[in-house]
């Protein structure tokens, strides 16, 4: 018996170490293609509701797992095999982690602000990495031309490993929309998780992670910009939740 889908996808059975490990046993040839990795969490699962590029984006997605607390024990309570919180976070830390495990990888950053690209060429240095990273300017995922030139950097890095660090649903649809141009790869959408993984945002304290708080640390850090953003997206995720009750189990 098959695992019944929530919100229209799968989740994937895999903790965030093998995550990690699969992304680096198991590399993209070109019949492949790229393989999207997501962490939904309740954003995501509200934006999945309205947002038709962001739906395709998850509809083409190779490995799901679940980010957000409430995405993760709902995925449970459906009997979904969703082993634990697996987080971007999670996951760039397993890979980051251990520098020797990257060595014949390509590895290639879209990040938020030069001080993110700056600590990144430093770390890659530091390991002898082959790394390349891009800050695209904001409002890049409007302009076609701007688009088109980031896959094709992408393309000619010859990228294994790409980490996509603008944000949802702007990271997720960027790659739907340009598989054609991409090189097969592995693509981590992952938000912050770069930026907390190096040091350049101060993470939650261990008891706040413990109780599944980290929603409440990024409110206290940035507290306007958050604060509306989980408004909105619990009361989304409320109604994805019942719309997901209501229609049952189906195939994904």
């Amino acid at each position: 018996m098959t695992a019944p889908c929530i919100f229209g996808f799968s989740v994937s059975p895999l903790t965030a170490r093998e995550v990690a490990s699969h992304l680096l046993t198991h590399p993209r040839d070109t019949a492949q293609g790229v393989g999207l990795v997501v962490t939904p969490n309740i954003q995501h699962v509200d934006l999945l509701r309205r947002d038709q590029a962001f739906r395709r984006a998850y509809d083409g997605a190779e490995i799901v797992t679940c980010d957000g607390f409430p995405v993760h024990y709902y995925a449970r309570l459906r009997g979904c095999p969703s082993p634990e919180r697996v987080t971007g976070c999670d996951i760039v830390s397993e890979l980051l982690a251990d520098p020797a495990a990257l060595q014949g990888q390509r590895l290639f950053f879209v990040a938020d602000h030069q001080t993110t690209e700056a600590a990144i060429t430093a770390w890659a240095t530091r390991h002898g990495l082959a790394v390349a990273c891009h800050v695209p300017p904001v409002g890049f995922e409007t302009d076609a031309a701007r688009c088109r030139a980031l896959a094709e950097a992408i393309s000619a890095h010859g990228t294994t490993l790409l980490f996509m660090g603008v944000g949802a649903p702007k990271s997720e649809v960027f790659i739907q929309e340009h598989r054609d141009q991409l090189p097969p790869c592995w693509a981590l959408c992952i938000g912050q998780a770069v930026k907390i993984a190096l040091g350049l945002t101060t993470p939650p304290p261990d008891l706040w992670k413990r109780l599944n708080l980290e929603w409440a640390w990024r409110i206290v850090l940035e507290p306007r910009r958050m604060a509306r953003r989980y408004g909105r997206s619990v009361l989304g995720f409320a109604a994805a939740v019942a719309a997901d009750l209501w229609t049952g189990e189906r195939p994904c």
